[in-house]
């Protein structure tokens, strides 16, 4: 690894700012041109995200578009709190890496900080933190997904739930640190934000079920 590079991840500032840059890659634009299929900001939703690419038609873009979208969440969490400490970063910068990430991916600076509404990312930031707790998060939005038919709905169950289930595992299923609990807040609050139209629509009864089938592009 380049000295310049391994110098600049000594420093916390420098790991936030990769870290945003990372999450500023909007994988839904990025898998569906090299694919040779519509932006996914033209149609349906015009969310840039795994479910509205799967509006293309193209099940292994959606299914690619999810696995990038939480790597890049993912990546720099694991990195910090696998070898943070080598470098003299703490638990603050592995939460504020995930963050950024997380932010990166709601406002990417390649895209005119137009960006998705951060599902994806935010499970990759919370396997991170503990691939339990990932599961955990995972599970709850399956579970609710097939229960109660609505994705958003769904989303905003497990964004809420994520930081719930960290304090109730805290110092049982793993150690319980008070800037991945400040994360988890702030991401449940964003991600809420984010879904405030489906949450209109899921009040109004206009929200699209999960088996609906939308005309592709």
């Amino acid at each position: 690894m380049p000295e310049t590079l391994l110098d600049a991840l000594r420093h916390p500032f420098s790991v936030v700012v990769l870290s945003y840059l990372l999450g500023s890659l909007s994988f839904a634009v990025i898998v569906s041109r090299f694919m040779g299929l519509s932006d996914p900001r033209s149609y349906g939703s015009k969310n840039p995200g795994a479910t509205n690419v799967l509006r293309s038609g193209s099940k292994k873009a959606a299914v690619l578009t999810l696995l990038l979208d939480a790597v890049k969440g993912w990546l720099p969490v694991f990195w910090v709190m696998q070898q943070g400490e080598a470098f003299g970063l703490a638990d603050g910068t592995a939460a504020a890496a995930g963050l950024a990430a997380f932010l990166g991916h709601l406002y990417p600076v390649f895209f005119r900080f137009q960006g998705g509404k951060g599902v994806a990312t935010a499970l990759g930031v919370l396997v991170g933190v503990n691939p339990l707790l990932g599961l955990a998060i995972a599970t709850t939005w399956v579970g609710s997904a097939w229960f109660f038919r609505y994705s958003s709905l769904a989303a905003l169950l497990a964004a809420i739930l994520a930081p719930v289930y960290y304090a109730m595992g805290g110092d049982v299923v793993w150690p319980l640190k008070a800037p991945i609990v400040g994360l988890l807040c702030v991401m449940a609050v964003l991600l809420v934000w984010r879904h405030r139209e489906n949450v209109n629509r899921l009040l109004a009864g206009t929200e699209s079920k999960l088996r609906a089938k939308k005309e592709a592009p």
